[in-house]
């Protein structure tokens, strides 16, 4: 049961994944479609003695442009807005019940998707985007919350790497089936962009048999009974709830101490704003890494580092994303969160200056383009081993229950935001900056190392109330443990 619950929770991040992922393939046949039904005007191309637009004349046009690149974002768009609203769904409507409910919007974005040759395509595609975007967000922040309640503590970081698995499949299935013989084709593209409600349907229905989070029961809603039913159904009939029990009333009785947290409160209160600063800068790092830079418009990279099969090399680097996010799955409670994170992001670094050498100097040595490709490759496999799955479960593990639900849909809402920057602008900055785009993200990285090294505390193998007892040992060990407790966000009992 723990495992059926586990996989229904994490359909919705490989929805996430799958909306990340599928609008990749098909881009230049939506773009030419846009500029067929808009009727737009053409760019002529003065070199053309015919005077005829050439495809990439279509592709360049500022008008398609702009349309695809709100058809990019506006998922991200959708998951800003609801990321703030998802503590307030979560701690009201209990986990099951919202992520029910949430489904809806999945429903009606794909339904809308689906119909995009039916009327205006951009308009449809963009609020089909949007709604998927609005489900998304709010999947975002419920499945990690249901999902590290329901984990025994021994397992709560790698079933909290499942997460990131299910977008990384996610992402791959969509690229599979964007392939021109499948469904990345001038026929069934709308088909193409749509198949993540099909996910939505088979969530809903597993959704009906999976137990409440026992936690959530306990703490929020005062159900004993029910909660040591629901524990007995995720760990076995025999099992003696007995001790988690008890620690869930040690955590009831510390949220009792304190009231439910606001964002504002997170900004302002002296000894929650260091971690507060973590969960948000976690976030941010994983997106201005430059990964959805990779995801969202790895065909054109290939494309230009002159990859005869672009739209082979971008599955390929799904298959890879997949591969080293199962590494990460067995790593990230042995190595710790940290560590990862932080061979991560260097790993990621040394690829984005790699990636741009091979992209500056491959007109001159066309075997360059290997180093791109390779370079591409190392740098998803670096990201999967830290930085895409450990910000989705480590903002939960460094708050106790009063501030947590804030601060999860705060580091959401942070996500999202960067997400939508890197979908609406990566094209025009990519268009200024040529081949050294990923210098800009290789800068990033360093400081994101550096904030990481400084700030970032390990939590492996620690249940939610050790934690919070640690962070209260060290701040009565001295001055300079009472600093660190501080940076961390621990508080005093």
């Amino acid at each position: 049961m723990l495992l059926l619950a586990v996989f229904t929770a994490v359909l919705g991040f490989f929805q996430y994944g799958y909306c990340i992922g599928v609008i990749n393939a098909p881009q230049k046949i939506i773009q030419q479609y846009y500029y067929e039904k808009l009727k737009i005007e053409p760019a002529i191309n003065r070199d053309d003695k015919n005077l005829t637009t050439s495809l990439e004349d279509v592709y360049k046009h500022p008008k398609i442009v702009m349309l695809w690149s709100l058809s990019v974002a506006m998922f991200a768009v959708g998951g800003m807005i609801t990321s703030f609203t998802v503590s307030w769904v979560g701690e009201n409507m209990g986990r099951i019940q919202a992520m029910l409910i949430v489904n809806i919007l999945s429903l009606s974005g794909n339904l809308l998707l689906g119909s995009a040759k039916v009327g205006p395509p951009h308009v449809l595609i963009i609020i089909g985007r949007a709604l998927t975007g609005l489900f998304c967000g709010f999947s975002s922040g419920l499945c990690p919350l249901y999902v590290g309640e329901i984990a025994p503590t021994a397992l709560r970081g790698a079933l909290g790497t499942l997460n990131q698995l299910a977008v990384v499949i996610g992402i791959l299935i969509s690229q599979i089936l964007g392939l021109p013989s499948l469904l990345g084709n001038e026929k069934l593209w709308p088909l193409l962009l749509c198949l993540s409600g099909f996910t939505a349907v088979l969530q809903i229905l597993l959704l009906f048999i999976c137990p409440e989070s026992p936690r959530y029961l306990y703490i929020k809603v005062g159900r004993i009974e029910d909660a040591e039913k629901s524990l007995k159904r995720l760990r076995g009939a025999d099992y003696d709830p007995s001790t988690e029990l008890e620690d869930m009333q040690r955590e009831k009785e510390e949220a009792a101490k304190e009231k439910p947290v606001s964002i504002w409160q997170l900004c302002t209160s002296t000894s929650l704003r260091p971690a507060f600063l973590v969960a948000i800068m976690v976030h941010i790092a994983q997106q201005f890494s430059g990964i959805n830079a990779i995801f969202y418009y790895s065909t054109d990279i290939f494309h230009q580092a002159h990859v005869s099969e672009p739209i082979y090399a971008t599955i390929g680097v799904g298959a890879i994303n997949t591969v080293f996010t199962v590494v990460a799955l067995f790593l990230v409670e042995r190595a710790g969160r940290r560590s990862l994170f932080l061979a991560g992001l260097a790993g990621m670094m040394v690829c984005a200056v790699t990636m741009t050498v091979g992209l500056v100097l491959q007109p001159k040595h066309s075997w360059m383009s290997y180093i791109s490709l390779i370079s591409v490759f190392a740098f998803v496999s670096f990201f999967e081993i830290g930085p895409g799955p450990i910000p989705w479960f480590i903002v939960a593990e460094l708050f106790s229950q009063g501030p947590r639900p804030a601060a999860v849909a705060a580091a959401g809402f942070s996500n999202w935001a960067t997400n939508f920057m890197i979908g609406m602008f990566f094209p025009y900055v990519a268009k200024l900056c040529g081949p050294y785009v990923f210098l800009i993200f290789a800068g990033l990285l360093v400081l994101f190392i550096i904030f990481v090294y400084y700030k970032v505390p390990e939590t492996k193998g620690m249940s939610f109330e050790e934690i919070a007892a640690e962070f209260r040992r060290r701040a009565i060990s001295g001055p300079k443990a009472a600093t660190e407790l501080e940076h961390l966000g621990g508080q005093n009992a």
